[in-house]
């Protein structure tokens, strides 16, 4: 905390990202400055602007883990984490590029051919190309291995068809990588025969509906893929590993820390609030505060087991785990405060009114609360 703003604090062990926090905190008063947006809960996955991502990868802030011949900036693990986690904390706007620059890149650079890295990442480091994630499906929840879309081979390719939900940004985005069955389900090995694609979002046999919140807020959308055509060249990774590929996926979809911060605006704003009131206390607050900083280094350990290239989904699914939980515990914490709207302003109550429509999400999305649990304790050998 400084003063009566509450900031992330530096990365334990890593001096050297001083400067670059620093520079991050910059680019965002300027930003602020020039009016461009408007601090927002959860605004990584709602907040689409494409302008500010633009602003961002001419800053050199986006494909920061993107080696230099593809068009990135040959930057560290943990040098993204820092500038991601301070846009976070400013509830800035980056929903446009979240995906592709969380998840899509360091599967390609793992899993795509070298046409893909050339066709995709540069674009993604440019801040022109926006992905999707196709995973889920009706009535499977967070079982990833009772997908049914299908991937049948055809001349030239593959046809797929079934039906993602859940699928963020699918209405604006230009592509997602999706897991399909290649092979009938095996019971005594139900990982067994997944694969994976990359399908454009404007191809034939893809339609893409969207799925409305009940407070009016558009993200989500179902994708139909009807005999959807994917020829040879867009097959991802190899024919058969999709499951060790999408499990790889996941250690950098659910450690970040957009898994800590989607409720930091509020808090913060709540913090700031209390400040201005000097008879208000709360013990909450410094609950809160302390569970936040405990995250952020747990957060930043597990980026740094990714720089090293070392398994994760295990610490992972720990952070994620804990971090939904308490964010939810802010948006409670605020809801709470609120009640008494003579003792907020307004740019908290519509941070608080955020926070709790999205809430229910919280321990939904990346897998949840119950499946993270059962991940955990198989990691740990506990069943």
């Amino acid at each position: 905390m400084t003063g009566s703003r509450l900031v992330p604090p530096a990365v334990a062990g890593h001096t050297g990202t001083a400067a670059l926090r620093a520079d991050v905190r910059a680019f965002l008063a300027e930003q602020s400055s020039a009016g461009t947006f408007t601090p927002s809960v959860d605004a990584w996955l709602c907040g689409w602007d494409e302008t500010f991502t633009a602003a961002l990868a001419e800053r050199g802030f986006l494909g920061m883990t993107i080696p230099e011949e593809y068009g990135g900036r040959g930057r560290s693990h943990i040098e993204r984490f820092v500038v991601t986690e301070e846009l976070l904390a400013a509830g800035a706007p980056v929903a446009a590029h979240w995906i592709a620059d969380r998840q899509i890149v360091p599967a390609l650079l793992k899993n795509g051919t070298d046409a893909q890295k050339r066709e995709f990442l540069p674009e993604i480091a440019a801040g022109r190309c926006f992905f999707g994630i196709g995973m889920s499906e009706p009535d499977s929840g967070s079982d990833l291995a009772s997908v049914r879309t299908r991937a049948t081979r055809v001349d030239g390719g593959w046809s797929l068809t079934g039906t993602k939900v859940w699928t963020s940004g699918a209405h604006r985005a230009h592509a997602f990588i999706v897991l399909a069955r290649t092979a009938p389900v095996d019971p005594g090995h139900r990982h067994a025969g997944l694969s994976q694609f990359i399908v454009r979002f404007d191809g034939p046999g893809v339609e893409v509906r969207p799925i409305v919140s009940m407070n009016g807020s558009h993200h989500f959308n179902e994708v139909i893929l009807n005999d959807a055509f994917v020829a040879d060249d867009m097959v991802f990774g190899q024919i058969g590993d999709g499951w060790r590929q999408v499990t790889s996926e996941l250690g950098f979809e659910r450690s970040g820390p957009e898994r800590v911060l989607s409720t930091f605006p509020l808090l913060a704003a709540a913090v700031g609030d209390m400040a201005q009131q000097p008879s208000a206390h709360d013990p909450t607050v410094g609950a809160l505060v302390a569970r936040i900083a405990a995250l952020h280094h747990m957060s930043a350990a597990v980026a740094g087991a990714l720089e090293r290239h070392e398994p994760a989904d295990v610490p992972a699914a720990v952070v994620k785990l804990l971090g939904t939980l308490t964010e939810g515990d802010i948006a409670d914490f605020a809801d709470l405060r609120c009640g008494d709207e003579t003792a907020t302003g307004p740019a908290l109550r519509t941070l608080t009114t955020t926070a709790v429509d999205q809430r229910p999400g919280f321990t939904l999305r990346g897998g949840t609360t119950e499946v993270l649990r059962g991940v955990i304790a198989r990691g740990l050998g506990l069943r």
